[in-house]
């Protein structure tokens, strides 16, 4: 017996003109849904063909009033960006839960992209100082620039952007595309990371996350009471600074399963006693955030994300009658 399955593609998303506080209070309510216990999470598993280079499976349900569920398939490849490719791809499947069968198929790049930046946004209404006047922005890629806009809507007197990429032309790119996202912000090409993190308030690194990190932003560079987010697993900040920050993660459970693995959060990277909370803790109410001193964050990413940007997607797009309709 065959049944309908709607394909929604990147260009007809991009036509729906979600913004990023869209994206943010779904991210919030996923968060809060899995910190209540509403939702089946398991934690990420992937293969690795290439050194470097990933492809996840990210199944979640989230319960209770959302009743929502689904799989992301997504691979990252840093060296894709040399050859023209896009470094994150892959396919959102949104499933029905009471029957199990697909009810939309959609493009993982834009979710991923999206979700992450939001899930930052989220951390940052939480931990951040609301007086935030710079942030430093390490990495000016496609996460560089949604990590932007979302410090943007949080921090409403952002008025400084530190930039440092090795690549020239990313930065470029960053600029032409961000100036006008953020007409009253002075942004600074730093020529060093040293410079780019000194002043910050927040700094949010978007490297390549890498088996053999070098980590090279050390303690003396930052302020005491610097907001630290990494979207890099553990690629660029020190242990010592997540080590005496406050530290929070965005789902305890699959970091220390990631830690355990024996790959990632390796030497020094705070364990198990060290965690301050999750943003499921947090969200739901269980845990009070913090928003003095040292703070810092690594935000893995995590499939309620997926979930709760999928269904934002999809019920978008059904209002609007977008997307095609195949037969599976």
């Amino acid at each position: 017996m065959s049944f309908d399955v709607l394909w929604i593609s990147r260009e007809e998303i991009e036509s729906l003109n979600i913004t990023m506080p869209m994206v943010m209070d779904a991210v919030e309510r996923g968060f809060s849904a899995v910190g209540g216990g509403d939702a089946e999470m398991p934690a990420k598993i992937g293969v690795h063909p290439r050194e470097d280079c990933f492809i996840h499976a990210m199944p979640c349900h989230v319960g209770g009033a959302v009743d929502r569920c689904g799989v992301k398939c997504v691979s990252g490849y840093p060296p894709n960006t040399s050859k023209g490719l896009p470094y994150i791809s892959g396919v959102m499947v949104l499933n029905d839960p009471e029957t199990g069968l697909p009810r939309a198929v959609m493009d993982a790049g834009w979710i991923t992209a999206w979700r992450t930046g939001a899930a930052s946004g989220v951390y940052a209404k939480h931990f951040g100082n609301p007086d935030t006047r710079t942030v430093a922005i390490v990495g000016t890629g496609v996460q560089g620039r949604v990590n932007i806009m979302a410090m943007r809507d949080v921090f409403p007197g952002l008025n400084h952007v530190n930039l440092y990429d090795v690549s020239e032309e990313q930065i470029g790119n960053f600029l032409f595309d961000m100036q006008p996202e953020l007409p009253e912000a002075g942004f600074r090409v730093c020529r060093t990371l040293r410079e780019a993190c000194a002043d910050a308030d927040v700094i949010i690194t978007c490297t390549p996350i890498v088996e053999a990190p070098e980590r090279p932003i050390a303690m003396d560079w930052i302020k005491p009471d610097a907001l630290c987010i990494s979207v890099d697993y553990d690629a660029a900040f020190s242990d010592e600074i997540m080590r005496r920050g406050v530290f929070t993660v965005d789902n305890r459970g699959q970091y220390l399963w990631t830690q355990e693995q024996g790959v990632y959060f390796q030497n020094g990277y705070p364990v198990a006693e060290e965690i301050h909370s999750d943003m499921g803790e947090i969200c739901a109410g269980l845990m009070a955030p913090v928003r003095d001193g040292l703070r810092g964050a690594v935000l893995m990413g995590i499939a309620s994300h997926d979930v709760m940007t999928a269904s934002l997607i999809y019920d978008r797009a059904t209002d609007k009658g977008l997307g095609t309709t195949v037969k599976l």
